[in-house]
């Protein structure tokens, strides 16, 4: 297939782009390089650089390429900044899938894979249990709505517009390539596993925990994380499944299994046999307490079955990719 990678350029998008050339697919990048990086993009793919809010440039783009399918990431995702800028996250997040929807009508683009994140579900499994894609959508955060209320428009153009979307609820991604080739690139970057490699690695001095006392066993939040791979292979099944007429449909991506703040610093610290400073600071605004994934409908629909679904693993790969780039 001829497959658009919007956000391309990114941590996720770029991991994806990789496994679908390895698939056979041709893949054409579209990223705005604001948070992405252009040496992420392998160089049998196409890139093209360009903003997803950009209507009239993304249907130019997938018109020239006769582009089949469409994989969307190209989204801001740091919660406690979306609390404090909500507006941003709204034009980027929201209009940006309006104006992807539009573009694909334009071209007469009908599938697309979006993705959107757990924190839809607010604090939905505080309690312990695991989500389901029925569990209640009760984003905390302005990221978080931005989200479902993309989610309602890729919904409500199905119908209509014959616009077919596999929609993917992210749970905590993170870890780098096997092949070492490939990782977070992006040295701010606000996710535990990143921070916790970086300061193994030396390049932080140290790190914090920002909350102790949630409703969870050690009192720190619980999350389920997933190995970026196992995540990009999730695309190319859910591009697969909307070959066979697919309808559009939502599946968890995570591991069914969670992990607290401190387990994770825990295991990192284990598997570089390091010990490093932690500073206890409070709540930070919008952090649910536990969201952990039942991913079963990923498994029976779609076949998929994780390779990387090890936290030790994932640690590793992180912080082996984090003392490899500068």
């Amino acid at each position: 297939m001829k497959i658009l990678v919007t956000g391309g350029a990114g941590y996720i998008g770029s991991h994806t782009t990789n496994q679908l050339l390895k698939a056979g697919h041709q893949v054409v990048v579209y990223d705005n390089l604001v948070t992405g990086f252009r040496e992420a993009v392998a160089f049998e793919a196409e890139f093209v650089l360009g903003d997803v809010r950009d209507t009239e440039k993304l249907a130019q783009t997938m018109a020239s390429f006769k582009i089949e399918a469409v994989v969307h990431f190209a989204a801001m995702l740091n919660v406690a900044e979306s609390v404090q800028q909500p507006i941003l996250y709204y034009e980027n997040n929201t209009q940006g899938v309006l104006s992807l929807v539009k573009a694909c009508q334009q071209s007469g683009v009908s599938k697309i894979v979006f993705s959107s994140t757990a924190a839809v579900y607010g604090d939905g499994s505080s309690g312990g249990g695991l989500l389901t894609e029925e569990s209640p959508l009760k984003p905390l955060n302005p990221y978080g709505w931005s989200k479902l209320m993309s989610e309602a428009i890729l919904r409500d153009c199905e119908k209509p517009h014959g616009i077919r979307t596999v929609i993917f609820r992210y749970f905590n991604v993170a870890g780098a390539s096997a092949d070492g080739k490939n990782g977070q690139r992006t040295k701010n970057a606000y996710h535990l596993v990143h921070i916790a490699s970086q300061v193994a690695s030396g390049k932080r001095d140290k790190m914090a925990i920002f909350g102790q006392d949630y409703p969870t066993p050690d009192g720190t939040c619980v999350r389920d994380y997933i190995h970026v791979e196992d995540l990009a292979g999730l695309h190319a099944l859910a591009l697969d499944y909307l070959n066979r007429d697919g309808k559009t449909d939502v599946f968890n991506c995570g591991y069914g299994h969670g992990y607290s703040v401190r387990e994770v610093v825990e295991t990192v610290k284990k598997v570089t046999a390091l010990n490093f400073d932690i500073e206890i600071k409070g709540r930070r605004a919008g952090d649910p307490s536990s969201l952990v994934a039942s991913s079963s409908k990923a498994a029976s629909v779609l076949g998929w079955k994780p390779r990387f679904d090890s936290l030790d693993l994932i640690c590793r790969s992180a912080v082996n990719w984090e003392k490899m780039i500068v």
